[in-house]
């Protein structure tokens, strides 16, 4: 029998989704063992019976936790999908504020959303903050194939094929001058590798939108800022784009 997949949005752009309804030929590799019972993005169909549920987004809202919960424990296998559901993604920075503050500076001072369960955010969670993640697909967006690659290894019962070494390794596979040298400011040294180094290919800083390595090479990386004369505080306070996340956990262990 196939397996049966659900696809689910929470808060994100739906991106990595588009990247999937994109895999055109390439799906051939999937349709002879998955089956996909509920993706809002391609099909009106929808099914609560899946063996795996892939999440895109993070979590902003109780109602949002409360439904993640029951995709849960519907399924056997939960997927983090893209950099909003395995770190929180860009709109994890909305942390640094209070939840009143943010929702009145957006917002305003509505009587209509004050207890619309639709606006009741609270500070924006990754997935695994909430429930048990099997596998996580990194990336914004995501590379299609990369996910492919994991479900199909989770189908066959592997564990799914993840880098855990620097961006920098892909880099200088492909020769590529290291951005600081041009006076850029590049993460390529803690973040996971995978994505082939595109944004550095193309002379565009790694904002290290696919998380950080398990094991970074943290004194290294120190010295390379040491030399191009750039402080921590100028990485954290420059590339928290898609890295709120160790920041808070940096500012919770200090406190």
């Amino acid at each position: 029998m196939k397996t049966k997949v659900a696809f689910f949005d929470f808060g994100g752009c739906e991106g990595c989704q588009l990247q999937i309804a994109n895999l055109e030929e390439d799906v051939l590799e999937l349709i002879d063992i998955v089956k996909i019972v509920s993706f809002r993005e391609i099909m009106k169909e929808h099914s609560d019976d899946y063996d795996i549920a892939v999440i895109e987004g993070s979590i902003m809202r109780p109602m949002d936790e409360e439904r993640l919960k029951k995709i849960r424990k519907n399924a056997k296998i939960l997927i983090a999908l893209g950099a909003c559901a395995c770190l929180g993604g860009v709109q994890r920075m909305i942390n640094q504020w209070p939840v009143e503050e943010s929702k009145e500076t957006v917002y305003g001072n509505s009587e209509k959303i004050k207890d619309n369960p639709y606006f009741d955010n609270f500070h924006t969670k990754a997935v695994d903050e909430v429930v048990k993640v099997d596998a996580y697909v990194p990336g914004c967006p995501i590379d299609r194939n990369e996910f492919v690659r994991i479900l199909i290894a989770i189908i066959q019962g592997k564990k799914p094929p993840l880098p855990d070494y620097p961006l920098c390794v892909e880099c200088k596979k492909k020769e590529n001058i290291c951005l600081f040298e041009e006076g850029k400011l590049c993460l390529g040294p803690i973040t996971r590798a995978g994505c082939n180094a595109i944004c550095p290919s193309y002379g565009s800083e790694c904002e290290g939108c696919r998380g950080f390595i398990s094991h970074p090479e943290e004194r290294a990386y120190k010295e390379v800022l040491e030399k191009y004369s750039i402080s921590v505080e100028e990485l954290l306070h420059k590339k928290s784009i898609f890295n709120y996340r160790y920041i808070e956990k940096k500012r919770d262990k200090n406190e």
